[in-house]
C-alpha cells in the first residue's frame, strides 16, 4: 500500500495513497460528520456538513470526496469550520417539518441527532418561505413526506444502485424535491419495493407503510387466531433497535416479545424455508435430468422477481416456481396448521415479520392464496415489530428466552442461512446433493459462494455431474448475470439472486444504521457471521432431515413436487409493462 505523509489537528499521520480526507480521519478516530455521503453509493459532497480546512486552500474543502495528498494539513474541528456546519444545520432546519416527537426516525434521524450535537437551540433562525412538499402514499409498501427531505440525494442514489432509477430530483433551485419521472406517484412507476431508499435516508421523509395497528386491532379481536412468523435474519438484526450489538442473536428474547405482544402462536419462518428447499431442490434435479429451462433462478425475494417481471420478462420461465418461504408458511397455516387444529382460515390472521418491504407487494399478489385466502394478512418489518414492543412497554433486553411453538417451529441450519446472499444456493445444494447421491454428505460447507463480493461462481461436481452456480445480491450485479443468460453467454444450472445488496440481512426493512454505521462498518458482514454461526451450531443442517418437514410431506403433501405440493407451495408470474 502506497501511503502519504499528512497532518490532521497538527498530528503526523501516514495515510494510504489515494484516500479520502474523511476515510483517512476515520481511520484516527475523527469522526467528521456527514449527511449525504454513502461509501460507493452517494458520493458528491453536497450536504457541506463534512468540510475541514486544508492549508492553502481558498476555502473549506468537502472530506468525503477531497484526497489526501503528501504533505496536507488538515484541521477538522476549527471555530470556522464549527460555525459553517452549524449555519449549514440551521439553514436545514428552515426548511424542514420539525415536528420531530411524532415522526418514526425520532432518535434515529441523523439531521435530530447533529442539530444536538451542534446545541442548535433555536431552530427558526431562518424561519422564513419554504419549498414545495409534496406526500405520496400511493405505493403497497413505503410512503414518501418531502416535508421532512434535506435533499441529500441518497434514495436516488440507493435507487440507481439498484438498476431501478425512478427516484430523483425534480424541478431546480428553490422548487426542487424529490420524486418520480412526471410527478408520478411512485405506485404508477416501476419500482421493485427493495426499500433501500427507506434505510439510505438520513431522516423521516421515507418510510414503510406501518401496519402495526392493524395486527394489534387482530389480536385484540376475540374472533381471530392470530399467528406470527418470523424470517431467519430477524433474529440477527431486531437487537439493534435495542441498542445491542450488531449480530446478536436475539431468537430467544424475539420469540419472547411477541408472545407477550399477545399473538396466540409463535413460528419460525425457517420452517417455510426448509420447505422452499425441498421444493426448489427437487426442481432443479427434474429441471437438469428431463432438460427444462436452465439455469433454474431462485425467487424467494420478492424485490428481484418484480424486477424480473418489469425488466427481463423473457427470463421468466427460468424462475423457481416455488413460493417464497413467507408465503409457504403463510399457505401451510392455513391449509395444513388449520385442519390439524380445527380452525376455519377464514378466522386465521397470519403475520410474517420479514427484512423486506417487498414483502408487503409479495402477499397481495395473485396465486398466493393456498386456502381461498391471502396467504398472509400483514407483513411487518423488523423496524415495525421493534415500535410495537416499545409501545407495549416491553423491556425487551430483560426478556427470557422462549422457543417457538412446535411443529412450525423446528427448522435446521439450511433454513437459518437464508438470510444472507448465498444461502439459498447452499441450502438447496445440501439437499440436492444428497438426493442425487443417495447418501448423508459430510461436506456440506460450500463456502465458495459465501461473502458479499458482487458475483461468485463455482462447478460443483455431484454423482457425476458438473454443476455450474452463481451467486449474487443487488440488482445492478443481477443484470450482468441476466445478461449472460439472455445473450446465451452463460452456462449455469443454478443461480441465486437477491434483491438487496447482501441479501436479507441487508434488506429495506432492516434497522436504520446512521452513515457513519454503513460507511465504516461491515454490518451486512456481522449480521451474515450470525447467521451461520446458528447455521454451525444446529443439530441439523440440512432441509430433508427436518422431522417436521417429513412429517408433513408423509401425512400431508406427499412428496417434494406432487400435485398437492404445487398447489399449496407453487406460485406463477407475470410480466408486467413498465412503460406507465
Amino acid at each position: 500500500m502506497e501511503t502519504v505523509n499528512i497532518k490532521i489537528n497538527g498530528k503526523n499521520v501516514k495515510a494510504e495513497k489515494g484516500s479520502t480526507i474523511l476515510e483517512t480521519a476515520r481511520k484516527e478516530g475523527i469522526i467528521i460528520p456527514t449527511l449525504c455521503y454513502l461509501k460507493g453509493i452517494n458520493e458528491i459532497g453536497a450536504c457541506r456538513m463534512c468540510v475541514v480546512e486544508v492549508k492553502g486552500a481558498k476555502s473549506l474543502v468537502a472530506s468525503c470526496v477531497y484526497p489526501v495528498s503528501e504533505g496536507m494539513e488538515i484541521l477538522t474541528n476549527s471555530p470556522t469550520i464549527q460555525k459553517s456546519r452549524k449555519t449549514t444545520l440551521e439553514l436545514l432546519l428552515s426548511n424542514h417539518n420539525r415536528d420531530c416527537l411524532s415522526c418514526e426516525r425520532n432518535t434515529t434521524c441523523e439531521l435530530q441527532k447533529l442539530a444536538n450535537d451542534f446545541g442548535i437551540e433555536n431552530a427558526g433562525i431562518y424561519d422564513g418561505k419554504v419549498s414545495p412538499h409534496t406526500f405520496d402514499d400511493s405505493s403497497l409498501h413505503l410512503i414518501r413526506d418531502n416535508s421532512k427531505c434535506i435533499l441529500c440525494r441518497r434514495c436516488e442514489a440507493a435507487c440507481r444502485a439498484q438498476h431501478v432509477a425512478v427516484i430523483g430530483a425534480n424541478n431546480r433551485g428553490f422548487d426542487t424535491q424529490m420524486g418520480c419521472a412526471f410527478e408520478k406517484n411512485l405506485a404508477d412507476v416501476p419500482c421493485v419495493s427493495c426499500g433501500q431508499c427507506i434505510v439510505s435516508c438520513p431522516t423521516g421523509a421515507l418510510r414503510e407503510r406501518d401496519c402495526g395497528d392493524d395486527v394489534m386491532d387482530a389480536i385484540n379481536d376475540p374472533e381471530k387466531y392470530v399467528i406470527v412468523h418470523t424470517a431467519p435474519s430477524i433474529r440477527v438484526t431486531l437487537g439493534e433497535c435495542f441498542d445491542m450489538p450488531i449480530g446478536s442473536n436475539v431468537k430467544g428474547k424475539m420469540v419472547s416479545a411477541l408472545r407477550r405482544l399477545g399473538f396466540d402462536k409463535v413460528f419460525d419462518t425457517d420452517f417455510g424455508a426448509d420447505l422452499t428447499i425441498m421444493e426448489e431442490s427437487h426442481e432443479l434435479i427434474d429441471r437438469i435430468k428431463n432438460k427444462g429451462v436452465l439455469p433454474l433462478i431462485t425467487s424467494c425475494s420478492p424485490g428481484w422477481i418484480k424486477f424480473c417481471e418489469y425488466y427481463y420478462p423473457d427470463l421468466i420461465p427460468n424462475l423457481s416456481t416455488c413460493k417464497s418461504p413467507q408465503q409457504m408458511q403463510g399457505a401451510i397455516i392455513k391449509t395444513w396448521y388449520a385442519k390439524e387444529n380445527g380452525l376455519d382460515p377464514k378466522n386465521i390472521v397470519v403475520v410474517s415479520v420479514m427484512p423486506c418491504t417487498a414483502k408487503k407487494f409479495e402477499i397481495v399478489r395473485e396465486d398466493e392464496n393456498a386456502a381461498g385466502a391471502p396467504d398472509n394478512d400483514f407483513s411487518l418489518t423488523t423496524r415495525e415489530l421493534s415500535r410495537m414492543i416499545k409501545t407495549a412497554g416491553i423491556d425487551f433486553k430483560l426478556l427470557p428466552d422462549e422457543e417457538f411453538d412446535p411443529i412450525l417451529g423446528v427448522s435446521t441450519g439450511a433454513s437459518a442461512i437464508f438470510g444472507a446472499t448465498g444461502g439459498v444456493m447452499e441450502a438447496a445444494l445440501r439437499t440436492a446433493a444428497d438426493t442425487l447421491t443417495g447418501k448423508s454428505l459430510e461436506n456440506i460447507d460450500y463456502k465458495e459462494i459465501r461473502g458479499n463480493n458482487d458475483i461468485r461462481e463455482a462447478v460443483y461436481n455431484i454423482a457425476g455431474m458438473d454443476i455450474k452456480v452463481a451467486v449474487t445480491s443487488g440488482l445492478n450485479n443481477a443484470v450482468k448475470i441476466l445478461d449472460k443468460i439472455r445473450d446465451g453467454t452463460a452456462d449455469y444450472h443454478f443461480v441465486e439472486i437477491m434483491c438487496c445488496p447482501g441479501g436479507c440481512i441487508n434488506g429495506g426493512g432492516q434497522p436504520t444504521q446512521s452513515s457513519d454505521t454503513r460507511n465504516f462498518v461491515d454490518l451486512k458482514g456481522l449480521r451474515s457471521k450470525a447467521l451461520y454461526e446458528e447455521d454451525k451450531n444446529l443439530p441439523l443442517r440440512k432441509s430433508h432431515e427436518s422431522p417436521a418437514i417429513k412429517k408433513i410431506y408423509d401425512e400431508f403433501l406427499g412428496e417434494p413436487g406432487s400435485k398437492k405440493a404445487h398447489e399449496i407451495l407453487h406460485t406463477s408470474y407475470v410480466k408486467r409493462d413498465w412503460l406507465l
